[in-house]
This record gives structure tokens, sequence and C-alpha cells, in this order.
């Protein structure tokens, strides 16, 4: 086990994870470690963002002022993972990509940041990592005969697929708009409207349904898949005739990771991670940012926000 003790160690290299670094090496701390379980940063947008889809500053609607040094506008998924590129390249952070955080434990004055195979030290830590690390499963059973076919992405998508997309917020809308153009979409949702999504999503899907690009299925619940004898998939509805699909994409959101939270001893309330004015948790010193402290999450700009919130405080703490 190394010695070495960095001044701040931050899990998950998304907007929050790198507005902290960022903000934290502008405010004098220099001796920072990012670490990213996947092959780069921000896995979320590159996974479940479809090309060229709109990323605004304003999250549904939220109008939100930037605190901090990290000028971040409108623009696309290509064009937000190029600005990230270049701050984390403008600034001295060390990045550690493939490295999967299992635990974190406070010593006599500084942590223990727990990985497979080693263990680093730090002084303070903030946690990121986001809500779509996890996505969101149905309920009930997927049988193995269909599990290929069940996704949580548009990533394994053929053409001339008949597909069901279930959620009904901004990238099940996406997904199913986006796949119209070369499949047979149905939508299902079990409300009868899509208020959750954003404005331009709900315009597009308006327009997708008015033009039976994509086929509504709203107000109703599903209560499970089968497999049919020629491996396609069959859907199970409570409220109405069983229909059957070639795949199913499910984009109902993702889930705090409370058993890593619980095991580093942070608290929870309501299914969010308990913290202060300045994001720290219950145990002095770590901090919680991202996803995994919005109701909703997704908000790059409060990501940033919050990133630069704690860089001050710590460097307060140090002062």
């Amino acid at each position: 086990m190394s010695e070495h003790i960095y001044e701040l160690a931050i899990v998950g290299a998304g907007p929050a994870g790198i507005a902290t670094a960022v903000e934290g090496y502008l405010q004098g701390i220099k001796d920072i470690i990012l670490l990213e379980k996947d092959e780069n940063h921000n896995a979320t947008i590159r996974k479940y963002y479809k090309d060229n889809k709109r990323v605004d500053v304003e999250w549904k609607g939220q109008k939100v002022e930037l605190d901090g040094n990290i000028y971040f506008i409108d623009g696309t998924k290509e064009t937000t993972l190029d600005f990230f590129d270049e701050i984390l390249q403008k600034h001295f952070v060390e990045l550690q990509t493939h490295v999967e955080v299992t635990g974190i434990e406070k010593k006599e004055g500084y942590f223990e940041v727990q990985m497979s195979g080693k263990t680093i030290k730090a002084k303070y830590v903030v946690v990121t990592i986001g809500r779509m690390g996890k996505p969101n499963k149905p309920s009930y059973k997927i049988p193995p005969a269909i599990r290929k076919k069940v996704n949580y992405t548009t990533d394994d998508c053929g053409e001339g697929e008949k597909v069901l997309v279930v959620g009904g917020g901004d990238s099940a809308i996406e997904y199913a708009v986006d796949l119209s153009a070369k499949n047979e979409v149905a939508i299902c949702y079990r409300r009868e409207t899509f208020r959750r999504a954003n404005p331009t999503n709900q315009r597009d899907i308006a327009n997708a349904i008015a033009h039976n690009e994509v086929r509504p299925i709203l107000g109703v619940n599903i209560e499970g898949l089968e497999a049919t004898e020629d491996g396609r998939i069959k859907v199970l509805f409570n409220e109405i005739e069983p229909e059957v699909f070639d795949r199913v994409i499910y984009a109902i959101g993702g889930t705090t990771p409370s058993a890593f939270l619980a095991s580093s001893g942070i608290k929870e309330a309501d299914g969010k991670p308990v913290h202060n004015e300045s994001y720290e948790t219950n145990i002095e010193g770590l901090f919680v940012a991202g996803d995994i402290t919005q109701e909703s999450g997704g908000s790059i700009a409060l990501g940033l926000n919050q990133g630069y919130a704690i860089a001050c405080h710590i460097k307060e703490c140090s002062s």
C-alpha cells in the first residue's frame, strides 16, 4: 500500500467530478487524483446520450447561474465531451481509468480509498458517481433466452426491428424518435402524457406520434416478459393484450448506489446522501456531488457549481 497521501481523491469523472478537480486545482490544491471505472471520463454521456443529442445548461428548465471558473455553454454530446477533454488537458489532474472504487474508510487524518488490487490514501474524498452507472431494471425477471434482446441503451439495435421503448423521460423519447427512422417503434409509459420530458422532446414525440412514426402505448403497465418459440419477446401488459417485439429497451432512469454509500458510512435520506450546504456528508472530509445529490439528476450546471463549492470549502479547511 502506497504511503503517499493525495490532497484530494475524486471518485467518478463526470461533470461534477471534473469540476471538483479543476476548481480544486485553481484553488491551489495541486495533488489531486480522479478515479473512473470506465475507459474515459463522462461515461454516462458517452453511453446513454445519442449522437448529436443537445446538452443544455438549463436542465429541464432549471435556470442555474454558474458560480465557478468553468464556463459551460449549450452544445451537443460531441462538443460537451470535447469541452471536458480540453479543460482536463489545461489543468494538471491525474486521471486513472478502469479503476473501480469498492469502498472508502476513514482513518486518523486521512481516508483509504479501496479498489480491486490496491488502496490509495487521501486527505479529502469526493464521491461523484452517477445514477446511470446503475440503470433501473424492471421488477420482473427477464427470461434467459431473451436477455440479449432486452437492453438499456440503443447500442445493440439493428435496422428493421420491431422495438418497444419503455419509459417516459427524455432518454426514452430520444431513443424512440431516433430508432423510428429505421425501425417499427412503440413507446410504453405508465402515465398518459410525457410531462417529465423537456419541451423539445415533448414536441418531438408529439410530432412522431402524429406522423405515425412512433406508436404510443400510454397509461399501461407491463406485467412481465416471455420468450416466444422463435426467440422474440412477448410483452405482457396489465391493461391490454400481449404483443410480440424483436427488442425491448428500458429507459427508466437510474438508482442511487445505496450499497456503496452505506459501506462507506454515508447516511441517506429519501434516496439521496445526506450532506450540508458544502456537500460534506456526515463524515468530515467526505463529500458527495453530481446526480446522486439531485432530485431528478442530469444537471451539468448544478454539478459544476457543486464542484466549485466543495473546492472552496476544502481550500478554506486547508488554509
